[in-house]
């Protein structure tokens, strides 16, 4: 279990969320965090999530290979962070079913005192997560059952406000979410509250599906939309907008660029076609 930074132990181990234990509801409707883990090979998903990502796959075939793609950007993205920015503490919205390495697992391993807290709001993301993500000695790990469209809830939560310090910067990490909040609902007002609240020299990290490299993926949101889950695909200028230029975020280099394309690792496999990967990623600091 996790332990505080002086190497004492919280009172509970691993913090969670003081609202707990959530019965598993929402099986018979997909959930964007299952679909994903259907995506990503996971077997952490139900009837409807399988449903609804095959007719995802039905119209759009190179999805598992967009979602692997935005996995492994992640991945690089935390290391960075930990490993060459020097950021110890991570905020992950959306984090989905528990997928080894985890955000945690990376930062960790490079800085071992990392402390990161996971929000989602499927119950069975939370339930994995306190059974499977569990910290180092030397750092924290907390989760907490939250809707990013209620960022005041999540930046002024007392578990957020427990494990984070604000007074130090603080990584944002917004991975393969910000798609499934349409226009209507606002979502330049919810990045901009989450940026708000964090201190200088914090950095976003984020990623988003775009329709620029494969027009079949605007019918790939309608199938998802017959499901009950609504999605907004955005261009490269779109999603620049709405989450760095928009905030005064300064762009670390390379910029906005294909997830594929993003500081790869010699290591990784061969890139996929832009068409395949169709989502476009990127980092921001928050000058200070």
């Amino acid at each position: 279990m996790s332990s505080t930074g002086d190497g004492g132990p919280p009172p509970d181990g691993d913090v969670v969320n003081p609202a707990a234990e959530p019965p598993l509801a929402g099986q018979d409707r997909p959930s964007s965090a299952r679909v994903y883990d259907y995506l990503l090979g996971g077997k952490d998903n139900f009837a409807a999530d399988r449903s609804a990502a095959d007719k995802i796959e039905e119209t759009f075939p190179a999805i598992r290979i967009g979602a692997q793609e935005n996995r492994r950007f992640l991945l690089r993205g935390v290391r960075y962070l930990a490993a060459e920015a020097g950021i110890r503490q991570f905020l992950d919205i959306g984090t989905g079913i528990p997928t080894s390495p985890n955000v945690h697992e990376v930062a960790q391993s490079t800085t071992p005192d990392a402390r990161i807290v996971y929000v989602d709001n499927d119950p069975v993301v939370l339930v994995h997560a306190r059974a499977l993500m569990v910290s180092g000695p030397k750092g924290n790990v907390g989760y907490l059952d939250a809707d990013i469209r209620d960022p005041e809830a999540i930046v002024g939560s007392d578990l957020v406000r427990e494990i984070l310090d604000f007074g130090e910067p603080i990584a944002l990490i917004l991975s393969a979410v910000l798609h499934f909040i349409p226009d209507e609902e606002r979502p330049e007002g919810i990045v901009k509250t989450f940026v708000g609240a964090l201190p200088p020299g914090s950095f976003v990290l984020a990623s988003h599906v775009t329709p620029e490299h494969e027009p079949r993926l605007r019918w790939a949101s309608v199938g998802y939309r017959d499901d009950g889950v609504r999605t907004r695909a955005r261009t490269a200028a779109e999603f620049e907008r709405l989450v760095f230029s928009g905030n005064g975020l300064e762009l670390v280099p390379p910029g906005i660029v294909l997830v594929s394309q993003w500081r790869r690792d010699p290591e990784d496999p061969p890139a996929p076609t832009p068409a395949e990967v169709s989502a476009y990623g990127g980092l921001g600091r928050l000058p200070g």
